[in-house]
């Protein structure tokens, strides 16, 4: 299936219903159900496939764990049947035994957790039996490859009977997803220190409580993106948005500041404004915020603003290669993205296209970083629906817009 896109609004204006954050969600979740928790405790639950697969699958406790492409739910899975697992496996689509987990079963297989690689090694699926003699409390781990490795450690860590010092031996990526989890332990009674580069949790117990997940930064990210490319001033609302997020998406208003956008800030939502473009060129590090690059790309790329990046690096092991896919399909609309060492440079488009047709790669964020420029051409956009992955109401949003939805 295909949708085509038609804007038959300059001026876009209106309340957006956001997802809840599945960063949120899904580690409430697994620290809900290590705090041996109800699941209704946890409000605002995200309706996003891989949360609702998350949550299917640790209330039904299956022998077999498919967690079909969710990246964070294999991860934190992981994990978290290595303090409750007798043997089970976890698996997931072709895309998902494709990416590498090697790192967090080499740490769960030094604390004491037997796990077997069953097709490729370092990668799923795996069968997971649970840790029945803690080997060793302290763990060293790199800081720059996936966060959610290092979350999957820290929010079984209390449940250890020697707890966990868990030293991060590089730089920190995505810091701010660590500090999420860190803050959301806290949450449901878990005390931990941060000191330098380790982390240390004492063994101890969590507490069941009630906690209401905020919404999405980084579905909120392709709003902002909207009012960056209206042809005209805009203005749209996003509420169960809170200042004080420790979403590290967050940083999205200070990124679109430079591309167009205005945020103000109220008790409960947030307000974003289309506002003139100053500069032509931004330094940009997305090593804490890695799933706004693309938006941030498509965003640039229409407004002729040349951007340097670093921090791209673990966009080549998500649902696709990211980097790959935006090479590829920037292309459609006359820009560019080039690769040197570790760093990546985005050439602008000189001149749009009058329509476009998109390619998603399996991938939900391609869809989502790509359907604004529905406000200045013509968009087609194969297989749409991966955006139930993370933001299943997304194109009902759009439509509130004055962006009409063709189906064929």
């Amino acid at each position: 299936m295909k949708y085509r896109l038609k804007s038959h609004n300059s001026r876009l204006n209106g309340t957006i219903n956001l997802e809840s954050s599945k960063s949120e969600s899904n580690r409430a979740l697994i620290i809900n159900a290590l705090a041996k928790g109800n699941p209704s405790n946890i409000h605002n639950l995200s309706n996003a496939r891989d949360t609702q697969t998350m949550l299917h699958l640790l209330t039904g406790q299956p022998e077999i764990y498919d967690v079909k492409d969710a990246g964070t739910t294999m991860r934190f899975l992981t994990a978290f049947l290595a303090i409750h697992g007798h043997g089970e496996t976890i698996t997931g689509t072709d895309r998902m035994k494709n990416r590498p987990i090697g790192p967090l079963v080499d740490a769960l297989r030094l604390l004491g957790a037997r796990i077997e690689y069953l097709e490729k090694e370092g990668y799923p699926p795996l069968q997971i039996h649970q840790i029945e003699q803690q080997q060793t409390n302290k763990i060293s781990i790199p800081g720059n490859i996936s966060s959610q490795y290092i979350s999957a450690l820290l929010m079984i860590a209390p449940m250890l009977p020697k707890g966990l010092e868990l030293t991060l031996t590089s730089e920190v990526f995505s810091r701010p997803y660590i500090e999420m989890t860190l803050s959301l332990m806290k949450e449901f009674g878990v005390k931990s220190n941060w000191n330098a580069n380790t982390i240390s949790i004492t063994s101890q117990s969590y507490t069941s409580t009630e906690y209401t997940i905020e919404g999405d930064w980084s579905g909120a990210s392709y709003w902002y993106s909207f009012v960056s490319m209206a042809p005209v001033s805009s203005e749209i609302t996003l509420p169960t948005l809170r200042k004080n997020s420790t979403q590290g998406d967050i940083a999205i208003a200070k990124i679109m500041d430079g591309l167009g956008v205005e945020t103000r800030f109220e008790s409960d939502r947030v307000l974003i404004r289309k506002k003139p473009v100053n500069q032509n060129e931004l330094s940009l590090d997305f090593k804490d915020c890695p799933d706004l690059a693309q938006t941030v790309m498509v965003s640039a790329a229409v407004n002729g603003i040349t951007l340097n990046m670093t921090g791209l690096e673990s966009l080549k092991i998500k649902e696709t290669d990211r980097i790959a896919a935006m090479q590829n399909e920037l292309a459609k609309i006359g820009a560019q993205l080039k690769e040197d060492n570790d760093s990546w440079k985005l050439i602008p488009s000189k001149k749009l296209p009058e329509e476009v047709t998109i390619e998603t790669y399996e991938d939900h964020r391609m869809a989502m970083a790509f359907a604004p420029l529905s406000t200045l051409m013509e968009v087609n956009i194969n297989d749409p629906l991966v955006v139930e992955k993370s933001y299943p109401g997304f194109w009902k949003e759009i439509e509130k817009l004055g962006i009409e939805i063709q189906t064929y």
